[in-house]
């Protein structure tokens, strides 16, 4: 009765079958391993000190920026260059703006600055004269993902949608760092703006859903399983029906014990 699962047509769904379940269990247990990496990285952030608190380095003895670098102070030399602002931004619960200010270094390379954020329709105070040294702390660039990040374009003049050197290296005449910086105390007038965790660290949305996804891979592997089961069964019944001479529909009526027309019965009076 189940030579049917020797057919060229069986074997493509055998095929099928063997290559699919390696496949959900193996991107099963990839997304397992990258929640557990979170809550690894999460587990070392919790028992390591606060990065803010360790000792002011050197910009480009922490570059690039990684999670072991996010949030340490750097301290850079320079003068202020041009300035910007970062609308939609969030501070204490109220909208405003970032306001970013460009360091350009003794190397000539800009270092982004975040001085402070100001409220919505405040005037940006203007960064301050000569040489200046900073100490900030620092962060990662921005990207289309990032909280607050306004990615499609058409802003005023002045005004950046993200913080990144991507943005900013085509507004300005020089490199920027593909870092940036906010001062812990902001200048009168502006607000500090708190550092943010490092990207994919911590257990945040993203993490619970690198779990739900491997719930769903590991239930497609067993859909598979029971669909090539259902679907043997299924063939089985029609073989055994046209053994015996039934069309579908009498061998479904004769399975479920249900008339398929009550036309030449009598009715009893």
């Amino acid at each position: 009765m189940y030579r049917f699962l020797l057919t060229p047509r069986w074997w493509g769904i055998h095929v099928f079958v063997l290559l699919a379940i390696p496949v959900c269990v193996f991107m099963g247990s990839w997304q397992l391993g990258r929640f557990e990496d979170r809550v690894q990285s999460h587990d070392a952030a919790e028992k390591a000190p606060d990065p803010a608190t360790q000792k002011a380095e050197p910009l480009a003895s922490l570059l690039p920026v990684d999670q072991r670098t996010s949030g340490r102070p750097a301290a850079a030399h320079g003068r202020y260059a041009e300035q910007f602002l970062v609308p939609g931004r969030e501070v204490d619960g109220k909208s405003g703006s970032y306001v970013l200010s460009l360091l350009r270094t003794d190397g000539g390379k800009a270092l982004p600055v975040v001085r402070g954020w100001i409220p919505q329709g405040a005037k940006a105070p203007a960064a301050p004269a000569g040489e200046v040294g900073v100490t900030g702390i620092l962060q990662a660039s921005e990207n289309a993902g990032s909280d607050g990040v306004h990615a499609q374009g058409g802003l005023p003049r002045g005004q950046v949608g993200m913080i990144s050197a991507a943005a900013l290296v085509n507004l300005v005449p020089y490199q920027v760092y593909d870092a940036w910086v906010t001062l812990p105390h902001a200048d009168a007038g502006m607000t500090a703006v708190p550092a943010s965790a490092p990207q994919n660290s911590g257990l945040d949305l993203k993490a619970f859903q690198n779990l739900g996804y491997t719930g769903e891979w590991f239930v497609f592997a067993g859909f598979v399983v029971f669909m090539w089961f259902r679907l043997v069964r299924r063939e089985a019944e029609a073989l055994e029906d046209a053994e015996l001479g039934l069309s579908p529909e009498d061998g479904a009526e004769a399975r479920t014990g249900t008339p398929g027309s009550l036309e030449g019965t009598s009715l009893p009076g």
